[in-house]
């Protein structure tokens, strides 16, 4: 913090090896050669007076230093700094291929580099990071909008006439940038074979034909495809047809993804642990063919599905009795009945109940609202000491009236009663959101 000039609070940052600095001394921080994490929340001085004297840093967050620019940052890496491992320059939008140079000749040894939100970066600054960074070993490059196949096909060492590549690549985030197309799909399948987690998420220009590249990365065990709109039940069948080993997989929000991809899900990729669906064009049909096969699951998130009604949840509860988390976020069609049967799975730790519309027959079953309480206190009555309930910014919507700022309708009668249904006998601790709910 600010106080880090004073001996008492620079022992202490000294300990715990971390400081977080608005406002520095220099001699304060050239003093404090322990401190291996840097996090700056304001840049007032220049970087590199900020910087100075810290011989072992391993880690630099300059994330939402707005005030950044190529000029200060070339001021502060004018010679090698061999211990830092992590760089965080996200949201420093003044940040252009010009500062990835420097970084690209002056450490070496980096292998996190954040960079979401540098929208100034282009294919240029990725041949650089492909030149200098061979050691790196997660990118992020979220949002950078001018990045096309060019730059990825530096990453993977396309062009090696000019960099080798960043071949060790184990974390790679495109997500929302929007020129890329499946031939960056397929650079990534040649040349980054050892990744572990990609993030694609609304990478509109992808389409099925990219996932055929990606369906042979053994190595591969998280692929984001969220409000990628081209994907549809024929990519699922290429990721199920190939030699994928994914424990991690979103489709959420890929209106053209629906139960016939549940069923390729349950053929090939039936070692997930975590699978989001949200938003899909997905049925009871489609857990049904699907939970069967995925007995090892214990994530499913599958809010605003609006064609999953009480069966689904019954089948989920019969079959998937390893689940520990439940999104049912805007599932208009399920019910008590349903709610009631997913709270029995001996598991479940998680259940988001957000926007779930409640029947006239059971409105009338709340008890009248009361007023909020701070979270530290608030609780429903019924529930016993296992359970814990957010129910901020719920909203009421009795008789077309919005409930009064300072009272928040009731639980809906599963979560009132959840005492009778599991929670106590099983004595674990359940989170139950119920964010935003809307009784209509």
């Amino acid at each position: 913090g600010g106080d880090a000039a004073q001996p008492r609070a620079a022992g202490r940052v000294r300990k715990r090896r971390k400081l977080r600095c608005r406002r520095s001394r220099g001699s304060a921080l050239a003093a404090a050669r322990g401190i291996r994490r840097v996090q700056i929340l304001s840049l007032r001085r220049s970087l590199s007076y900020v910087i100075q004297g810290m011989a072992n840093i391993e880690s630099l967050n300059l994330s939402g230093c707005y005030n950044l620019t190529d000029n200060g940052l070339g001021h502060a890496f004018v010679q090698e700094i061999g211990s830092l491992r992590a760089l965080n320059l996200s949201l420093c939008k003044q940040i252009t291929d010009s500062s990835l140079g420097r970084i690209a000749q002056y450490l070496k040894g980096l292998e996190v580099l954040e960079l979401g939100g540098c929208s100034n970066i282009t294919n240029t600054g990725l041949l650089l990071i492909a030149w200098g960074l061979q050691r790196l070993k997660s990118l992020n490059l979220r949002s950078c909008r001018h990045l096309s196949d060019v730059g990825i096909g530096h990453l993977a060492g396309m062009t090696r006439s000019a960099a080798e590549g960043c071949l060790g690549l184990e974390q790679l985030t495109l997500q929302d940038c929007q020129k890329l197309t499946d031939l960056s799909l397929k650079h990534i399948s040649r040349g980054l074979t050892g990744l572990r987690l990609l993030n694609l998420s609304f990478c509109g220009g992808i389409s099925d034909a990219g996932l055929l590249h990606l369906s042979h990365m053994g190595s591969l065990r998280s692929l984001n495809l969220r409000s990628c709109d081209n994907i549809s039940d024929t990519g699922i069948m290429h990721l199920a047809m190939g030699s994928l080993r994914l424990s991690g997989l979103d489709v959420s929000f890929c209106d053209k993804v629906g139960d016939q991809s549940l069923a390729y899900i349950a053929q090939g990729l039936d070692g997930l642990k975590s699978l989001s669906l949200c938003s899909c064009h997905i049925s009871d049909d489609g857990i049904n063919r699907m939970v069967r096969q995925m007995h090892g699951l214990r994530t499913l998130n599958i809010g605003q599905c609006v064609r999953i009604t009480d069966k689904g949840l019954e089948l989920i509860a019969e079959h998937l009795s390893q689940l520990t988390g439940i999104d049912l976020y805007g599932c208009t069609r399920i019910t008590k009945r349903g709610l009631e049967r997913i709270t029995q799975l001996p598991c479940l730790k998680v259940l988001n109940l957000g926007l779930w519309q409640m029947t006239d027959s059971e409105k009338h079953q709340l008890p009248r609202p009361r007023p909020v309480r701070p979270p530290a206190t608030t609780a429903a009555p019924a529930l016993t000491r296992h359970a814990h309930v957010d129910p901020q910014h719920c909203r009421g919507r009795g008789g077309g009236h919005d409930a009064e700022p300072q009272a928040r309708p009731p639980f809906p009668p599963v979560v009132a009663n959840m005492r009778d249904h599991g929670v106590k006998e099983t004595q674990r601790p359940l989170s139950v959101n119920c964010t935003v709910c809307e009784f209509v």
